[in-house]
């Protein structure tokens, strides 16, 4: 794929792997830069900052904050709450959902029950916030990066290492979809695929064939 144009969807992870190139290194020096962070680390970042400016047992102080956030008077005052909201999913995002199951589950095993007790009562509030402040009735949900973060902090994962993990599970899924634009003169592909194979149990590596 060397010296094809790449979409935005693909762009930022083949170019970390083909830096030599030097055709992106402003996107390459985003993607590693502190100021840039991944919408992951933003998230857990900012639920680092609002346990050191209030006492998060307090559900009165946390709600606080989260107004602050919209009004751009906590955290990185950009006015977001990082991890809420999506372009298409309003209700809810299904990846979010089935993310969030697995944060209560890890949450259980390491013991850290009342954070994951944050992070949920913090997306239902966040929720109504958003839709008072920004007048969005159409439904605001958390998206796939709020529990994401909390689920690398509680496996001790540093923030450094949130995008490359986001980045290499993503790889097979990137390269076809850049080779099926190729392949269909460079029209944007949205694909909705559905597997048909039937369900198989996980089988570990080492008694995979």
């Amino acid at each position: 794929l060397m010296g094809i144009p790449y979409p935005p969807v693909v762009k930022n992870a083949i170019d970390v792997l083909q830096s030599k190139v030097g055709r992106q290194e402003e996107d390459v020096k985003n993607l590693i830069d502190e100021k840039e962070d991944a919408s992951n680390v933003k998230v857990a970042k900012m639920f680092d900052d609002m346990k050191q400016s209030v006492d998060v047992r307090n559900k009165e102080e946390v709600r606080h904050y989260l107004y602050k956030l919209v009004n751009r008077d906590a955290f990185d005052k950009s006015g977001l709450i990082y991890g809420m909201g999506h372009a298409v999913y309003s209700k809810s995002d299904p990846r979010a959902d089935i993310l969030k199951m697995c944060a209560k589950e890890l949450s259980i095993e390491k013991g850290l029950e009342e954070e994951f007790e944050l992070y949920e009562y913090v997306s239902n509030e966040a929720s109504q916030i958003i839709a008072e402040k920004r007048r969005i009735y159409k439904g605001v949900s958390p998206n796939v990066d709020f529990y994401s973060g909390m689920i690398y902090n509680m496996l001790n994962i540093p923030y450094e290492m949130f995008t490359p993990i986001f980045a290499v599970a993503r790889i097979a899924g990137w390269s076809a979809h850049r080779i099926e634009e190729i392949q269909n003169a460079g029209k944007i592909i949205r694909p909705a695929y559905i597997s048909v194979k039937e369900e198989q149990p996980y089988i570990s590596m080492e008694l995979r064939k």
